[in-house]
């Protein structure tokens, strides 16, 4: 009866996720609206991020390490995912898109999966071998769920807590959870954005070499993220010893940019550049700009993903290469949501199936080569480090 027990609990586990994710995107729907009809909360963000980061001191002790948290309890089976995580970083996200911060969804909707599935484990009397795997099923669940690429959410909880050898006796165990978590956030009513990567240019060696050279600038690109967000968060620590303090400066920054420079285009997830991205319309250097929004956000403390913002940053990119690479712009920006993300994450491979669940399977060549190039040339660093400490070997 053992199988029985791995298809039980990965169903329950994605109806958790789902569920979960559906209120935290109806949520983070509602707290959007709210920001951009009163562009005044962008006023609150100093204090938002300082009240976030003091709520974290007193309740959050282990939560603080987010994603890090989840992907070391999948590694060693060691210390434990605190459920209070999942309130947490819902409130933490929350308060930082409804006064503008810049920041993603995934690592939110990944957290609150692994809380929920280690206390299942934990309610079940799970063994740590099967806590590990409870709380694999939670990665894939939460990912796929919450950006609706189910596929894609299970092979990145196995690529992401890999230690150079993927654990392929969680697969089936980790599509059950993602694929449940998937539809039953449908169910609840929830729509995913889709864009069309257009029409795909002829397979000829020019364009080959073409799709090579924008993957080497998707590849610097999640490069410049991973350091620029890694040297702020030493920065922001160093400089201001007090997490809530680094918190308010940072949201200061983010003011002075907006007024700066003169645009709320950079703040948020961005889905609205994005879309101009596949549009062939959003400014050449609109992918800097997100860059350094969200690394001053996520560097000072204020709670949120990475990926949605990666995914803007890759796209925008891609219109910006278009006319320099005589391709179109809806390809290339399809090509660099996957790359960057993949880049910056070190799992090619979802990102790969990420590319083909949003995009089709006419464009699979074209992908794989983008994301494994990118990921080759973004160094060793990525945006999960607890990841990267096991994924890549010392020397």
């Amino acid at each position: 009866m053992k199988w029985l027990k791995w298809i039980l609990l990965p169903l329950g586990t994605g109806v958790a996720a789902g569920s979960a994710s559906a209120m935290f995107l109806a949520s983070l729907d509602s707290v959007i609206a709210m920001q951009l009809r009163s562009a005044w909360l962008l006023w609150l963000l100093p204090i938002g991020g300082a009240a976030v980061s003091l709520i974290y001191m007193k309740y959050g002790k282990d939560a603080v390490r987010g994603n890090n948290l989840v992907l070391e309890q999948v590694h060693s089976g060691n210390g434990h995912i605190p459920l209070r995580m999942a309130p947490l970083v819902l409130l933490g996200t929350l308060i930082t898109h409804l006064f503008g911060g810049s920041a993603g969804r995934e690592g939110t909707a990944v957290q609150m999966s692994g809380s929920l599935s280690s206390a299942i484990g934990g309610w079940l009397g799970l063994d740590e071998r099967e806590r590990r795997m409870a709380v694999l099923c939670g990665i894939g669940a939460g990912f796929g769920s919450v950006f609706g690429t189910p596929i894609a959410g299970a092979v990145f909880g196995l690529e992401a807590s890999s230690r150079g050898a993927m654990r392929y006796h969680a697969l089936l165990p980790c599509l059950i959870a993602s694929f449940t978590g998937h539809y039953v956030t449908l169910a609840w009513g929830i729509k995913h954005t889709h864009y069309a990567i257009g029409e795909l240019p002829t397979l000829h060696w020019l364009v080959m070499v073409k799709v090579a050279a924008a993957a080497l600038a998707f590849g610097l690109a999640a490069w410049l993220f991973i350091r620029l967000t890694a040297t702020l968060k030493k920065l922001f620590a160093r400089g201001f010893k007090h997490p809530a303090l680094r918190s308010f400066v940072g949201g200061v920054i983010i003011i002075a940019l907006v007024y700066g420079i003169g645009s709320r285009d950079y703040l948020g997830l961005g889905l609205p550049l994005m879309a101009d991205a596949f549009d062939g319309e959003a400014s050449p250097f609109a992918f800097m700009w997100k860059i350094l929004f969200t690394s001053v956000t996520l560097g000072s403390g204020f709670m949120g993903g990475e990926v949605t913002p990666l995914f803007v940053i890759g796209s925008a990119l891609g219109n910006t290469l278009s006319p320099y690479l005589a391709l179109p712009a809806s390809f290339l920006a399809a090509l660099g949501l996957a790359s960057v993300f993949g880049a910056a994450s070190k799992t090619p491979v979802a990102c790969t199936i990420l590319g083909l669940e949003l995009f089709g399977i006419h464009g699979a060549l074209y992908l794989l080569i983008a994301c494994f190039i990118s990921t080759a040339v973004s160094g060793r660093m990525g945006i999960y480090e607890s990841h990267i400490r096991t994924y890549v070997p010392k020397r």
